[in-house]
């Protein structure tokens, strides 16, 4: 089997893991940083969050039962190795890691085995199994602090995999209760930016919800007033919107000068947002920031949901607040124990806080950098080690920011040992 078929060939696991993971009774991926499955009926699905069993389903008026429970495919860690050994068999750098690491890819057994892979080999290197002319999106990096010429890249010899994570977990973290949105984007449309991950799920998202879609961030400017006037037509016609968009996009929206309740959204509005939380002139805390969105676009504080995601990954964490509130309001219970800043993981997904000397594993609740296992990431690294603070329990992962200064030692040893610095 060429390299080719044999991406594809892991690329169809992938995707059966994925959609297998989210049914009832799937066990998941097991350990802290996750959500667990949840029951889910036709029309008003379940969002997922942490918790020791998928819960039981709420009381259903007349629709049809839930699926029956169906077991994985595979483990996560057969799974995982096997993508590891894919990794270290056609990507150089990961084969150099792996060599200076000495692992030996055969013993691998479980994925907290595999090396992890620095984010910032993927701007120094190419980190992909297949070659360049097999790629059908590159995904960059925006540069924004070290220059565009410093852009990180993420080669994918194909999306599939990569929409069914985003769609998979979008749904049950944003639209779980199956509800018809409008959907308004601040953030530039895909054909602006075409090599952005945000751009391409957000774009996906607007296809899957079907509703009337629009982009307020064109030309690299902001256009408050088409903001405003998408929120007039929703509440004109009485449905609902969910708005997409950055967090440096929202606090240049909160400093436009529109007329007051311009952004007032209808009930059942919600927003994701996502980023880092600096405006033109003011750095605003994320709680004030939640805050703020809410009283503009007239939505409770938990329907304002946080986004983690990089463009070295495939799949996307989310805060639980809105699934754990729609469930208090009678959608199929998920048993949340959500909390703002509290973000959860997909089944397919495994997020460990590491210590930044040595990354080893540390214990739960204890503060380090994320190292996360990606099973959507089948042709580049299916381990990558983030710069980002986190702790991680069994409720989820709390962000904690960038760590400081220079990139923490065990990183940058990787990094070294990833471009040749050690045998």
């Amino acid at each position: 089997m060429g390299p080719i078929d044999q991406s594809e060939a892991l690329h169809r696991r992938a995707r059966a893991f994925l959609s297998a993971s989210l049914q009832p009774g799937a066990p998941g991926s097991p350990g802290p940083g996750r959500a667990a499955p949840a029951p889910f009926q036709q029309g008003a699905r379940a969002a997922s969050a942490p918790s020791p069993a998928p819960a039981a389903p709420a009381p259903a008026a007349p629709a049809p039962a839930a699926p029956a429970p169906s077991a994985l495919p595979e483990t996560f860690d057969e799974l995982a190795v096997a993508l590891a050994r894919h990794q270290a068999a056609g990507c150089a750098p990961v084969a150099r890691l792996y060599r200076a690491r000495g692992v030996d890819v055969e013993a691998l057994r479980r994925a907290e085995q595999i090396p992890a892979v620095p984010c910032d080999v993927f701007r120094f290197a190419r980190v992909a199994v297949h070659p360049k002319e097999a790629d059908e999106r590159v995904f960059r990096t925006s540069g924004t602090s070290l220059g565009a010429a410093s852009r990180g890249e993420h080669p994918l010899r194909t999306t599939a995999t990569y929409e069914l994570a985003a769609l998979a977990w979008g749904e049950r973290l944003l639209w779980p209760d199956g509800e018809r949105l409008r959907v308004i984007i601040l953030a530039p449309p895909l054909d602006e930016a075409p090599d952005s991950s945000l751009g391409f799920m957000l774009d996906r998202f607007a296809a899957r919800l079907s509703g009337p879609a629009s982009w307020h961030v064109r030309g690299g400017e902001l256009d408050a007033r088409g903001f405003a006037r998408a929120c007039g037509e929703a509440r004109d016609a009485g449905e609902p919107a969910i708005v997409l968009g950055t967090s440096f996009a929202f606090v240049h929206l909160l400093e436009a000068e529109l007329p007051s309740d311009a952004t007032r959204l209808p009930e059942g509005s919600r927003v994701m947002q996502t980023g880092g939380f600096k405006g033109r002139s003011r750095e605003v805390p994320a709680e004030d920031l939640r805050a703020a969105i809410a009283r503009a676009l007239g939505v409770p504080p938990a329907h304002v949901v946080g986004e983690y995601g990089m463009t070295e990954l495939s799949s996307q964490l989310y805060e639980g607040t809105l699934a754990a509130a729609l469930a208090r309001a009678g959608a199929p219970e998920v048993g949340a124990r959500a909390a703002p800043g509290l973000y959860l993981a997909p089944p397919w997904v495994r997020v460990t806080a590491v210590d930044p000397e040595t990354l080893a594993p540390l214990p739960a609740g204890a503060v380090g950098l994320a190292r996360v296992v990606d099973l959507a990431n089948v042709d580049s690294a299916v381990a990558i080690q983030t710069a980002d603070r986190v702790r991680v329990t069994e409720a989820g992962v709390e962000l904690l920011g960038r760590a400081p200064g220079a990139p923490p030692r065990g990183c940058s040893i990787a990094l070294d040992q990833m471009l040749g610095g050690a045998a």
